[in-house]
């Protein structure tokens, strides 16, 4: 599996900072900016285009920058204009399928995000800076880059860590706006990209960066995942500030999780990130214990642990350990220091393999009466093959046949097992 890494901690996004970091992944990042260049030819207004990828040292480091020269006679287009030129350039140049949906993708998510701003249906709208054609530049820079590294195929995993917005305010055809502008943050609120306002007053993420990132849809992780560093990649806006560094860092390379003939395994598409949460507390009564578990299984959490431990004063204690996504771990270590008392929470996030389930739902006759069992299957899928791993009867379904018939939940459990084996087919 390859894996490309984007540590936007210390830039944030735009669409020609994302495209001159992309760059560096192909051998003539020359030959691509020459066929963008063309595309003075695709939208009407334009008379002179020139894209250079240069190196620019910033904060001791060499970064790509890209310089376009563009010179137009419209200060803004129809939502029309933009799609026919960019539908008409993807036609023409050899671009995969997935390419082509993922470019228009996100010149649609630009474009409705707009419309939804100003309450105007999609069609009626007239962009002004959305509407130059250095637009069109980064979605089909950025795409042609990511169709020639195969990067719209389902061997590559695309992660990104959580994005500062930056503050303040920023000029526009629409007169002075704060900082995050009004259409990166509806583009914003469709995905599931983890943001924080600052550390500076500047716009740091770009409607055009937004899009091309939230329709990759990258899996949130703060730091790099761990793979193989095959390259990395600096690059930079236009804009420099005292005290940040506005340099995106591109991580490029494999993971470890391949079979000995270099195919991916079955089980690593079910990979996910997970927070672990941990305390120690040995002043609480079982009844609060017993309680917190009852107020935590309403929250969400994916598993609560007491364990029981000793201090090194050798009184004895419980280890609290609870599993929960990434999102919820400092909600849940607040319910954790609240219902507990306890002085701090240990966390951190890794990866498990989780593999997928179903619930199915069955009529199964008892002792002559029909009862209604929910069945939790879960499987694995390879290729065209479904891997059953395990069937296993609802609990509460059990204690409910049990209540009504008094048989046991065990002898249940034993009859229950043969319905399975000749009811799901298990290979």
């Amino acid at each position: 599996m390859r894996i490309l890494y984007l540590d936007l901690n210390n830039s944030g996004i735009s669409g020609d900072m994302f495209l001159a970091s992309l760059l560096g992944l192909v051998t003539n990042p020359n030959d691509i900016l020459q066929e963008l260049t063309e595309l003075r030819n695709y939208l009407p207004g334009v008379y002179k285009l020139n894209i250079k990828l240069m190196k620019i040292p910033r904060s001791g480091l060499q970064t790509n920058q890209l310089d376009i020269e563009i010179k137009e006679t419209k200060d803004h287009r129809s939502a029309q204009t933009l799609q026919k030129s960019l539908e008409t350039y993807l036609d023409e140049k050899k671009f995969s399928d997935s390419a082509k949906d993922y470019a228009v993708k996100v010149l649609n998510s630009l474009i409705q995000a707009e419309a939804e701003v100003h309450g105007e249906l999609a069609e009626n709208i007239h962009l002004h800076e959305l509407s130059s054609i250095d637009t069109l530049i980064d979605i089909i820079g950025v795409t042609s880059v990511l169709d020639k590294i195969n990067g719209f195929d389902d061997k590559i995993c695309i992660y990104c860590s959580k994005i500062p917005l930056g503050g303040g305010k920023v000029k526009t055809a629409h007169g002075i706006l704060p900082v995050p502008a009004p259409a990166t943050l509806k583009i914003l609120e469709q995905t599931n990209l983890l943001t924080y306002g600052g550390p500076i007053e500047s716009e740091l993420v770009t409607p055009t960066g937004a899009a091309l990132l939230s329709n990759l849809n990258p899996k949130i992780i703060q730091f790099p995942p761990e793979m193989e560093i095959k390259k990395v990649f600096y690059s930079t806006g236009q804009k420099s500030f005292k005290d940040f560094q506005n340099v995106l860092r591109l991580f490029y390379g494999n993971s470890f999780d391949t079979d000995s003939t270099g195919s991916l395994h079955p089980l690593q598409k079910y990979v996910e990130n997970i927070s672990i949460l941990e305390t120690d507390v040995d002043d609480v009564s079982g009844e609060i214990l017993g309680n917190f578990i009852n107020k935590l299984e309403k929250e969400e959490t994916l598993d609560i642990q007491i364990i029981p431990s000793l201090t090194k004063k050798n009184r004895p204690s419980h280890i609290i350990k609870i599993l929960c996504s990434p999102e919820n771990r400092f909600k849940l270590s607040e319910k954790i220091i609240h219902e507990l008392g306890t002085l701090g929470v240990r966390y951190y996030t890794m990866n498990r393999v989780c593999v997928e389930r179903t619930q199915e739902k069955r009529n199964v006759e008892i002792n002559g009466k029909n009862y209604e069992v929910n069945f939790k299957v879960s499987f694995i899928k390879s290729l065209n093959d479904k891997d059953i791993v395990n069937i296993k009867p609802e609990y509460e379904d059990l204690k409910r046949i049990s209540e009504d018939s008094g048989i046991p939940v065990r002898k249940i459990q034993i009859m229950l097992q043969g319905y399975i084996n000749r009811s799901f087919k298990i290979t």
